[in-house]
């Protein structure tokens, strides 16, 4: 099983392609407060739901100081089709080897439908401007995870 990071733990740095084919760097974003999230796949229904609810809060965030980074093992025009089809405007980002949620414990066996599987662990990660781990989230609900982590966040 991939180590979990906890609170206090140094954010790993990641460089990615983005839905636009742009390269993303967690390093580039030193100095603002970061909210780094893995999901499963683009397009499907919890995804959606939960990439929508980060696109809605997205002003909001960044007024509180935060950047969201979305990131899939999807590619880049998979995730261009997404941000197309559902008017998402934070940034989606595409780690189609999985070394980034490796990295994070975002990917490694969990429970689907009551079965042991390997596969995507749907998490959350608020990194400091310092690239400190603030807050790490893990098996999270696609549904209503923005709005509880709003409340983690002291922002509702």
């Amino acid at each position: 099983m991939t180590d979990r990071l906890t609170p206090g733990d140094t954010a790993p740095d990641f460089t990615l392609t983005s839905d636009t084919e742009e390269q993303v760097s967690l390093a580039d974003l030193r100095g603002k407060k970061v909210i780094v999230y893995f999901y499963p796949a683009a397009m499907t229904p919890g995804c959606t739901k939960q990439a929508c609810d980060f696109s809605e809060s997205l002003d909001s965030l960044r007024g509180a100081g935060y950047e969201v980074l979305g990131i899939s093992k999807d590619k880049p025009a998979k995730l261009a089709k997404f941000r197309e089809r559902d008017a998402l405007t934070l940034t989606l980002l595409s780690d189609e080897d999985l070394d980034v949620h490796r990295a994070y414990g975002a990917h490694g066996t969990k429970k689907l439908y009551g079965k042991e599987v390997e596969g995507v662990i749907r998490s959350t990660f608020v990194i400091d401007e310092d690239g400190t781990v603030e807050l790490a989230q893990y098996n999270v609900k696609a549904t209503g995870h923005v709005a509880k982590l709003r409340r983690d966040l002291g922002l509702d």
